[in-house]
């Protein structure tokens, strides 16, 4: 069975206010002091983020329950330093984002101006092994229909610089202003990926190649293909259901590969179509239905999801869970969904933020 790691992007807020936090460092050294030898925890582009990345799980639960684990930890570091963690994939209240002082993240500051200042966005990225390169690619081209869908159901970032956007997922749209960010062509072949990537680099446009950011990508550092697509999700729930689709994602697309199944290739320009729709509607209204890139209503578009992936998360045992994840979604609304119902009853994103640190700790309030 395919293993599958999580990494996710964590807001350090004040626990007062619910304002972003410039305190990584600081969290970092405690939990480094605590904790020494996990390598749990990770800087990021921005002081106010924190991430944490899980070990590689062949059990869902196991891999849910690590992830809530990781969520606790990073809670109580942050306290101890006077913060919060919130699993929200922008911040809902104005925010001055500032840039880690590193002189990896200082040239990207210097190169792409006010698109890294204002890069304070928090994913999920789910990676999922696989046996070779070749079968890697093989994935990479399957899975290119689908990820918006996954972006939907994950979307959790309504509100931008204290307004709301009338986005689900705006950190989606932020993240598009990097020059190498969003859907790839078929590639067809490993020399063909690793041709397109020689490409970009000799454009002299990135630093190196972690800059590749496509939706989904071969890892660089580890036998895996990485899906980039999700928010940081609300709930540990979500995010690992995030991850049970993506293998399911992984391993269906694999089967097809070695059926002699070709790829689906709808145009990127219809893909970017696609993700934009995603990050408008979210799970309120149509997406587009990967088999035909036509509109049709998100319940439909999630229940083809689930039909496609299906024999895969039957023979993992996923399927039950899956199903249960997605109507709970469908039914409760994803994280953008409860954000705005949380502002409409409360009138204030302050208590926004406060809802939502406790419910990335797993409480329900």
């Amino acid at each position: 069975m395919r293993t599958v790691g999580v990494e996710e992007e964590l807001l350090l807020v004040d626990p007062e206010t619910g304002e972003p936090r410039a305190r990584s460092a600081a969290v970092l050294a405690r939990a480094e002091h605590e904790d020494a030898g996990q390598d749990v925890f990770e800087k990021e582009l921005h002081e106010q983020m924190l991430e944490f990345a899980t070990h590689p799980q062949s059990e869902m639960a196991a891999l849910g329950a690590e992830i809530a684990r990781c969520r606790r930890e990073a809670a109580r570091h942050a306290e101890d330093i006077g913060c919060a963690v919130a699993a929200l994939a922008t911040s809902p209240l104005p925010v001055n984002p500032s840039v880690g002082a590193n002189r990896r993240y200082q040239w990207m500051e210097r190169e792409y101006g006010i698109a890294t200042r204002e890069q304070l966005v928090l994913g999920c990225h789910v990676h999922v092994a696989v046996e070779s390169d070749e079968e890697g690619v093989a994935v990479v081209d399957r899975l290119r229909p689908w990820l918006a869908v996954l972006a939907a159901l994950s979307a959790n970032s309504p509100f931008w610089q204290g307004k709301d956007t009338g986005y689900s997922s705006y950190r989606s749209r932020v993240w598009q202003r990097w020059p190498s960010a969003g859907p790839t062509e078929v590639f067809g072949s490993v020399e063909r990926y690793r041709r397109r990537i020689a490409d970009m680099m000799a454009t002299g446009t990135l630093l190196d190649e972690a800059m590749i950011y496509f939706d989904a990508r071969l890892s660089r550092n580890y036998p895996t293909v990485e899906l980039r697509v999700a928010d940081v999700c609300l709930d540990a729930e979500t995010a690992t259901l995030i991850a049970t689709l993506a293998r399911g994602l992984v391993e269906t697309a694999a089967r097809d590969w070695r059926a002699g199944r070709d790829p689906a290739d709808p145009e990127v320009s219809v893909l970017r179509l696609a993700g934009w729709r995603a990050a408008r509607s979210g799970l309120t209204g149509e997406l587009l239905l990967p088999s035909t890139m036509r509109p049709a209503p998100a319940e439909t578009v999630v229940e083809a999801l689930l039909e496609h992936v299906g024999d895969a998360l039957r023979d993992s045992d996923d399927l039950d869970r899956a199903r249960a994840g997605c109507a709970r979604l469908l039914r409760d609304g994803n994280g953008a969904r409860v954000q705005r119902e949380l502002l409409a009853r409360t009138d204030s994103l302050r208590e926004v933020v406060a809802a939502c640190v406790r419910r990335t700790q797993g409480a329900t309030g």
